[in-house]
C-alpha cells in the first residue's frame, strides 16, 4: 500500500523569551494503514493517537524543539512506545520544555527514515533554531519544513537560537534546490510549493527578517 500523508491542526501556546502566542500548529502523519510517523506532536497527545487510528506508531520526528512542537512528544511516545528523534543542536531548546526527559534518538544531515515503503530524506536547515530540519519525501513530492519555510518566507528568526542569515543559507542551498513541483508542507498555515516560494528569495534578503 502507498504511504499517504494525513494532517492535523492543534491548538495550544508557544513560550519564548518570556512572551506566550495562541498557536495553531500542524501536525503530519506519514504512513499506510498499519503503520505511521508523526511529524512535530503538538500540543494534544490524545488527539494525535486518535488520529493514528490504531497504526503502529515507529517515531515521533521532531523538525525543532520549540516548545509548540514538541509539548505532546513525551506523552505520545508513552502511549505508544515511539521514539523521539530531535537534532542534538536543538538539546538546549528541547531542555526548556522537558527538563528530565531526553529524546531517544539523534536526527543528522543525510539520514534516511524509511516509513511505508517511503523514504524521507533529513535536510539539516538551521536558522529559525539550531538544530531545526527538514524531511525530503520524492516519492511523495513533498517537504516537511517545519518553521523554515512558510508560504511567502522564511520562519521567524527575531528570538533567541535563531540567526536570519543561517536560515537563508539553509533556504537557499537546501530546499529551493529541490524540485519546483514539491509541495513545502509547513508547521503552520497552509502548504506552498518550491516553486511558488523559489522566485521570491531576493526579496526576502532585502527584508532582512
Amino acid at each position: 500500500m502507498t504511504a499517504r500523508i494525513d494532517h492535523l491542526v492543534t491548538s495550544g501556546t508557544f513560550a519564548l523569551d518570556g512572551g506566550e502566542w495562541d498557536v495553531d500548529n500542524n501536525v503530519w502523519i506519514v504512513g499506510d494503514d498499519t503503520e505511521a510517523i508523526v511529524i512535530d506532536a503538538a500540543h494534544d497527545a490524545a488527539a494525535i493517537e486518535a488520529a493514528l487510528g490504531g497504526r503502529t506508531l515507529r517515531a515521533i520526528v521532531c523538525t525543532h524543539a520549540h516548545n509548540d512542537h514538541i509539548d505532546a512528544a513525551p506523552a505520545l511516545a508513552d502511549a505508544t512506545g515511539a521514539p523521539i528523534l530531535l537534532h542534538p543542536d536543538d538539546l538546549p531548546l528541547w531542555k526548556q520544555t522537558h527538563p528530565h526527559r531526553t529524546p531517544d534518538a539523534e536526527l543528522a544531515e543525510g539520514q534516511e527514515l524509511e516509513i511505508a515503503g517511503t523514504t524521507l530524506q533529513v535536510l539539516h536547515t538551521p536558522g529559525h533554531a539550531p538544530g531545526a530540519v527538514s524531511l525530503y519525501a520524492p516519492g511523495l513530492a513533498t517537504v516537511f519544513t517545519g518553521d523554515t519555510l512558510f508560504q511567502g518566507g522564511p520562519g521567524a528568526t527575531g528570538r533567541s537560537f535563531s540567526h536570519f542569515p543561517t536560515i537563508v543559507e539553509s533556504i537557499r542551498d537546501r530546499l529551493l534546490a529541490l524540485p519546483a513541483e514539491t509541495t513545502v508542507r509547513t508547521g503552520h498555515g497552509d502548504s506552498t510549493t518550491i516553486g511558488a516560494e523559489a522566485p521570491h528569495l531576493d526579496e526576502w534578503i532585502a527584508r532582512g527578517h
